[in-house]
């Protein structure tokens, strides 16, 4: 917990630590096919860096910091259930949905060139 940064990636922001994983809804940058196993990615919209006690933010985001990481593999979210009920018309419609999303472990963080 001493070394963090907040990413803003898929339309949501993360707080990432090097060696966890983390799923993520969408990458902008990558399209579908090259969401293999084990792609490099590497994720520029850093907006905060947190290392032991100093604290350094963006505006909006911080030049030179980087956070490197990989693909590990694509899978679907829990299933939501729609249901639609218009009442005195006897209309009744019940659809699921199961969004896309990734998981990726973040290797290390960069700041100007050097792993904190």
């Amino acid at each position: 917990m001493s070394k963090y940064a907040i990413i803003e990636t898929g339309g949501q922001q993360l707080r990432v630590e090097p060696g966890r994983f983390y799923n993520i809804r969408h990458f902008v940058s990558l399209t579908p096919n090259e969401l293999e196993q084990n792609t490099k990615i590497l994720i520029y919209r850093v907006l905060m860096i947190r290392q032991e006690s100093t604290i350094k933010m963006g505006h909006p985001w911080l030049k030179g910091a980087i956070v490197k990481g990989r693909i590990l593999h694509s899978c679907l979210e829990k299933k939501i259930t729609i249901y639609k009920m218009i009442s005195k018309k006897k209309t009744r419609r019940k659809l699921g949905h199961r969004q896309k999303s990734t998981r990726f472990i973040v290797d290390s963080i960069f700041l100007n060139g050097k792993e904190i």
